[in-house]
């Protein structure tokens, strides 16, 4: 981003805006292509502008916000749109003897050498912060190689269309507008799906789909093309078979990358996209719906030396999120966690990911293979699909090592079941397994408009309440205001099933017992089923009846 982040990281020091252990930690926690102030940016209170302003004046050059200057024709030609691009520069006055251009960096001497050959012109330099060149160079030029919007985007793309003339601009202004609408209204999927005569537009938000646009069918093959290019490995002749690739976003201090999929259809392609929002690696587990009480045994088992942990529910039920959590409550430097995914959803700094690619052989069970081998002491796996996966997890658990994993399955002991099916033998899941979670997602209620209300008369009966049950108990239902959107939630949070496998637990497992029994007598020894974790969060005031009553199934079922 900056010519010498070193110096830069000394000037910020200097200024009081960072502090030294702050620079220390940033460089620990570097990964990939991510560089040291990018790292302060994310994860201190240091700003974009805070920066800027710090180069100006050690530059001796004045700061300046783009958007108090005014364009005109004869100021933009005076640089041109791949040079603006090249040297990431705006063209801000011209006085006919000096031409002052705006910089991110007026410390980068390489560059300050050579653009005044490049454009022909004695310069004058001000400083603006990159967010801020950026939106002005797609304002501006149309240039797309780094794109913002006023929240921060940064959308960065591969080189395909470095030459993109004016007549791609709309394309990259549509596709551009619904990523950062998507992101600012929290949306987990962007859906982009041809109909007969139309494209429509629809976002998951907080698990609910919902139109937010609607497009001319004309406009489908750029739109796709033009996410397909970003994407950077995903072809555009290509329209007969699904394809897979990725996007990278910055929004500001957040990271973001966009899971791309596209598939044919009877109408044309249709493309669906993932938001995976970094800021879910820092979630704890209250932010994940847990009470006190089973916060507190929740931990005890991430302190286990070995043995395996499972995360069920279906897709969508946050079971990865889940995952990543404990991996973040447990990561220290004196221990050593791996994981194979399919795919690497997130990058966890201190963490080694592998991800599975069947078509070279690295599948789940290769990997595992591979990984014992690196003496890891915490295990991580995307899932368990079949038999060998399960019985490598279940060795490594049984010779020392932490294993998590998920598996798809309705409820908590149903997992037993579903071991067995897969080919584990019962005494290896009763020897290796130690507590299986069972998980859904809800709505939260807005905080900002919930307001009181009576349970509905088929909630009560259907969530097995009574009036006694509820006397001293504040219940509360969706209003709807301009912070969400009208709709009277915003968020979602986890109610959970949590089957403790004990030594009377790993008995019955032995014995055969079926999955009914077993769940009878969980409950007796005091498991605490998603219907009844649902209520107690009714209760609280944190969701509604309704919800709780759609995502999960009555006790007697």
């Amino acid at each position: 981003m900056f010519s010498n982040e070193d110096y830069l990281a000394d000037l910020l020091a200097e200024a009081g805006l960072v502090s030294a252990d702050q620079i220390s930690r940033a460089r620990q926690m570097m990964s990939g292509r991510e560089t040291l102030i990018e790292n302060l940016l994310a994860n201190t209170n240091l700003s974009q502008e805070d920066v800027a302003q710090t180069l100006a004046t050690n530059a001796s050059v004045s700061f300046v916000k783009l958007a108090d200057f005014t364009y005109d024709l004869t100021i933009t030609e005076t640089v041109t749109d791949d040079v603006a691009k090249r040297f990431h520069v705006i063209p801000v006055q011209d006085d006919g003897l000096y031409l002052t251009v705006a910089v991110a960096d007026p410390l980068d001497f390489e560059m300050l050498d050579s653009l005044p050959h490049v454009i022909g012109r004695e310069i004058n330099l001000v400083c603006a912060t990159p967010h801020d060149i950026s939106t002005h160079l797609s304002q501006i030029y149309g240039v797309d190689e780094k794109a913002t919007d006023e929240s921060g985007l940064i959308i960065t793309t591969g080189d395909a269309e470095a030459g993109s003339d004016g007549d791609d601009a709309p394309i990259i202004r549509l596709v551009f507008q619904m990523l950062t609408e998507a992101f600012r209204l929290r949306a987990s999927d962007i859906h982009i799906e041809p109909l007969e005569t139309t494209v429509r537009i629809r976002y998951r938000l907080d698990g609910k789909l919902v139109a937010v646009d609607s497009h001319p069918k004309k406009l489908l093959p750029a739109v796709i093309a033009r996410l397909k290019v970003m994407s950077g490995t995903m072809s555009i002749a290509e329209k007969r078979l699904p394809q897979d690739g990725r996007i990278q976003l910055k929004m500001g201090e957040k990271e973001v990358d966009l899971r791309v999929s596209s598939v044919p259809s009877n109408h044309g392609e249709s493309i669906v996209m993932r938001i995976l929002d970094k800021t879910a690696l820092l979630l704890g587990l209250p932010e994940l719906g847990f009470f006190s009480d089973d916060q507190q045994t929740f931990e005890q088992l991430l302190g286990l030396p070995d043995g395996i942990l499972l995360v069920t529910g279906p897709t969508g039920s946050g079971k990865t999120t889940t995952l990543y959590a404990c991996l973040n409550v447990i990561n220290r430097p004196d221990r050593k966690i791996i994981t194979v995914e399919d795919p690497v959803e997130y990058e966890l700094p201190g963490i080694n990911q592998v991800m599975v690619k069947a078509d070279i052989g690295m599948t789940f069970a290769a990997a595992l293979r591979a990984m014992l081998r690196q003496a890891p002491n915490i295990i991580m796996i995307g899932e368990i699909r079949d038999a060998e996966t399960a019985n490598i997890a279940i060795n490594a658990s049984l010779t020392g090592h932490l294993v998590f994993s998920t598996l798809h399955t309705n409820d908590a002991p149903s997992a037993v079941a579903r071991l067995a099916d897969i080919g584990v033998k019962p005494f290896l899941i009763a020897s290796a397994v130690r507590a299986i979670l069972a998980q859904r997602l809800v709505r939260k209620l807005c905080p900002l408009c919930k307001g009181p209300a009576d349970l509905s008369d088929k909630e009560m009966r259907a969530l097995s309440l009574d009036a006694a049950r509820i006397a001293d108990a504040t219940i509360f239902s969706a209003v709807g205001c301009e912070k969400c959107r009208g709709n009277g939630y915003r968020g979602r949070m986890g109610i959970f099933e949590m089957f403790l496998v004990d030594d009377e637990v790993r008995g019955m497992i032995n014995t055969g017992l079926t999955t009914t029994q077993l769940r009878r007598r969980a409950r007796e020894l005091g498991m605490r089923t998603l219907r009844e974790d649902g209520i107690r969060k009714v209760l609280a005031g944190l969701t509604a009846g309704s919800e709780v009553v759609h995502a999960t199934m009555s006790d007697a079922d």
